[in-house]
């Protein structure tokens, strides 16, 4: 179950199937993030597709010489354009891949367009998806809530994300979902009737135990996209932002050109790839490991290059010299930046209050050190509101609770209407009213005990004490003790043995805490393989923009096109 090479392999096929020659890439918007995330584009010119087009771009040129591989969401948008490129076709011959199920009507309709008869082959290859990490997917998608209900427009495409990655990976799942969210049942719903629907497609080969898929809804735990992250994957994304694996540091002091924007790909940066789940010290340390390596390795401005061989020996060894020259600046400066946020934003003192509050049970210290927090001027206006939601999340029902009088903190501060008014917004999105199952279980405080981090003292584990709710929740369903109560399966039937195969969806997003869960259950649990989804992957940003647009707020993040 591997989401990366699922989509790997649908963009080789689509390559190799049409054959030998020169190549263009015809795509969507979205495709060309879908496909951007598996495949670097040097990776794709060596399998000679040359050009990079947009299905929807104006001012192609014609170029009879090249064959088009057309890779495309089964949007009418798309289909139309299709249509008039046909009309007027500017490529010798078309291989058309719909990332997902298209209708008979719209096959018609680019048959009937192909008087030229340039059409060579019209597929469906399901990679609707966007896969992040190898268990890790994402559709993209924000503001998908709108009070406790599905934004309209966002359940089909969200259905369409859902079953693409079930036919991606070839399973026909039992499914389960959470009883407290009516959204979590209608997509449970919506999933079954494509499975119904199409149920040719899903006819795969029977396995002993049946895939599940576990539909779970962000509301329950908000705690877990509130807290800020130690490991290197989540910390990136929480402090400097991570889309489609791209970072921009255009706002860095002085940072060089070519690394205003950088990416970072675990399918091809090794030291990536290594540190992806280590935390904040022990990159460093790794960090300073990679930079002495470089030094050995870095071509002497001395080295005689007398001989034919001497040269043939640089110039052979240059090419991986760039590419680690490259690797090492770039690493250098995400960690670096990474380095200054936190110190500049005392983001360790804050860190260990937050965990405080998401994992242990002492109103009195815990309301004394927000405060303290929240009077301090170096601590950023959104942390001082993240550790208000957080309080008010953990102790909305404590008998002494000091929400209002810590409300009146934050106005002191000068914070800004709209962060205020979030603080309701976050009660009203995740609070206890809403929850399904109990967020907020009391740790004895003298059990955690206190490790400290490789290579980086002081850093001791109580930044990541937490576990979000996600690892109880798949633990107990490993277990078999998952309440048929509060997650029942949809339809009659209901698993007997041990899940193996399981895929686990959330509505509104997932974040990188939770896919660290995951990859830690994977490593860990043998017999059992766990993917994770959601509509987006979240920092508190992001996170934040959700709540707002599901309280109606504000218009929260853009919209995505309608789709039919």
């Amino acid at each position: 179950m591997n989401v990366t090479l699922a989509v790997k392999q649908y963009v080789s096929k689509m390559i190799e199937s049409s054959g030998p020659g020169m190549k263009v890439l015809l795509m969507d918007k979205e495709t060309t993030s879908i496909v951007s995330m598996v495949y670097t584009q040097s990776e794709i010119l060596q399998k000679e597709v040359y050009l990079f087009e947009r299905i929807d771009s104006q001012n192609r040129e014609n170029m009879k010489h090249l064959k088009a591989i057309c890779f495309l969401r089964p949007t009418k948008e798309n289909v139309e354009n299709l249509i008039q490129e046909l009309h007027r076709p500017k490529y010798s011959v078309y291989f058309i891949y719909f990332s997902n199920v298209i209708s008979k009507s719209e096959v018609k309709a680019l048959a009937e367009a192909d008087e030229q008869e340039v059409v060579a082959e019209v597929q469906e290859f399901y990679g609707d998806f966007i896969a992040v990490n190898p268990h890790l997917f994402s559709l993209n998608l924000q503001g998908v809530v709108r009070g406790r209900s599905w934004e309209p427009t966002i359940l089909p495409r969200v259905t369409q994300g859902l079953t693409s990655v079930l036919l991606a990976l070839k399973k026909c799942p039992m499914i389960r979902y959470q009883l407290s969210s009516d959204m979590a049942k209608r997509l449970a719903e919506s999933v079954k009737q494509i499975i119904t629907k199409e149920y040719e497609l899903f006819d795969f080969r029977k396995t002993e135990v049946p895939p599940l898929l576990l539909i779970l809804d962000r509301s329950d735990d908000a705690i877990t996209p509130l807290l800020n992250q130690w490991t290197y994957q989540a910390m990136v994304h929480e402090l400097l932002g991570l889309n489609n694996n791209r970072i921009d540091l255009s706002r860095v002091p002085g940072i060089s050109k070519d690394l205003r924007e950088v990416v970072l790909s675990a399918e091809n940066d090794e030291f990536y790839a290594n540190n992806l789940y280590l935390n904040f010290g022990e990159i460093g340390t790794n960090i300073k490991n990679l930079m002495e390596d470089f030094q050995k390795k870095k071509p002497k401005g001395q080295q005689k290059l007398e001989s034919i061989s001497d040269m043939k020996a640089f110039v052979d060894n240059y090419p991986q010299f760039k590419k680690m020259s490259g690797t090492v600046s770039k690493h250098v400066t995400v960690v670096g930046e990474l380095s200054r946020l936190v110190s500049e934003r005392q983001l360790m003192e804050v860190s260990e209050v937050e965990q405080e509050l998401a994992c242990q049970n002492d109103h009195s210290s815990a309301q004394q050190n927000v405060r303290r927090l929240l009077q301090n001027p170096r601590v950023a206006e959104l942390d001082a509101v993240r550790l208000v939601m957080l309080y008010a999340l953990r102790y909305e029902r404590h008998s002494s609770s000091m929400l209002p009088s810590l409300m009146d903190e934050l106005n002191r501060r000068g914070v800004s209407e709209k962060h205020c008014k979030m603080v309701q917004a976050m009660i009203d999105y995740g609070g206890k009213r809403v929850r399904g199952t109990d967020l907020i279980t009391a740790t004895d405080a003298v059990a955690i005990t206190k490790q400290f981090f490789k290579g980086l003292k002081g850093v001791e584990n109580v930044y990541t004490q937490h576990q979000p709710l996600l690892h109880d929740t798949l633990d107990q369903l490993i277990k078999g003790r998952l309440k048929d109560s509060q997650f029942p399966y949809l339809g009659p039937s209901s698993l007997r043995d041990r899940p193996q195969d399981i895929i686990v969806f959330i509505i509104g997003g997932a974040t990188y805490e939770e896919a660290l869960t995951v990859y830690n259950l994977n490593r860990t649990m043998p017999g059992v393989r766990i993917v994770l989804g959601g509509t987006t992957i979240h920092n508190t940003k992001s996170f934040l923009e959700e709540v707002t647009s599901a309280a109606g707020l504000g218009h929260g993040s853009s919209r995505p096109p309608t789709r039919r």
